[in-house]
């Protein structure tokens, strides 16, 4: 092995690292897509995962100001595309993320959109329907577009243009993805970071959000068995543990966070396996 390709697959094990301790649904549908797929994949949602960090998470708790953190996002986001443009990072998830840019196409209308809302973490607690969007599109939409990227794209000499359903379906599972986690983590959300993403009680009901979460992932449903072969089962999966929670979201009262139980998921990517559809609400 090549001191080039060692050092691209300790960038990508490291992704799959961040990966596999944060997110064990996440995993668990990746771990279902084809190895074509896989790697680029884990490394575009390591890139994600760190940038939240930087608005959301330890740099807070290190006890960074605000101003502290946007550099560091600012500092996060330049050195990106450096990477793309240079083809290496010392950042180990940067650089495996920069692998995934440039073989797949993900450029610069995808990455700028989700560097600014997470931006607007920093300056912004509440939102109204249109900032919502707005947010949404950059925070969950675009990182959909940039997988959709790598399941057309991974593995071709050149790559090329997602068809517009296909677009459209993973701008809608990305937005059901976000608008259930903040359905789940709404008293998380109030009380620790002062955010409101939802509006819910100023303007906008629980029942209207669950709605056009049911609306987006049954838009998902119809774009997904038009992806190739070597990723339906994952996404498959993933829209299932999703509707599943959306389901649960419909019964909670708001008491706890809401969850997936273990056997529940396993009868999910077990269905995804054999080729059921994705469940759909209004089938």
């Amino acid at each position: 092995m090549t001191t080039s390709a060692l050092y691209d697959r300790s960038a990508q094990d490291a992704a799959a690292s961040v990966i596999a301790n944060y997110s064990t649904s996440f995993s668990l549908a990746t771990r279902l897509l084809g190895t074509r797929v896989r790697g680029h994949v884990r490394n575009v949602y390591a890139l994600v995962r760190l940038a939240d960090e930087i608005v959301d998470g330890e740099a807070e708790r290190a006890g960074l100001p605000a101003d502290a953190q946007r550099r560091l996002l600012d500092e996060f986001e330049d050195e990106t595309f450096r990477a793309i443009d240079r083809g290496f990072s010392t950042n180990l998830i940067v650089h495996a993320f920069a692998l995934a840019a440039r073989e797949c196409g993900i450029g610069e209308d995808l990455i700028r959109p989700f560097f600014a809302s997470m931006r607007t973490d920093l300056t912004e607690t509440s939102h109204d329907a249109a900032s919502h969007d707005t947010y949404v599109y950059g925070s969950a939409e675009v990182v959909g577009l940039m997988c959709l990227q790598v399941f057309v794209n991974a593995g071709r000499p050149a790559p090329v243009s997602p068809d517009a359903e296909l677009v459209e379906g993973a701008r809608r599972l990305g937005a059901a993805f976000q608008d259930v986690n903040f359905l789940r983590d709404l008293a998380d959300d109030r009380g620790r970071l002062g955010r409101d993403y939802l509006g819910i009680g100023d303007g906008a009901t629980r029942a209207e959000v669950l709605a056009r979460i049911d609306h987006d992932l049954d838009v998902a449903a119809l774009a997904i068995p038009r992806l190739p072969s070597d990723c339906r089962r994952a996404v498959t999966t993933a829209h299932g543990l999703f509707a599943e929670l959306a389901r649960r979201l419909h019964d909670d009262d708001g008491a706890q966070r809401v969850s997936v139980p273990t056997p529940v998921k396993a009868t999910i990517a077990v269905k995804a396996m054999a080729g059921f559809p994705p469940r759909r609400t209004d089938a």
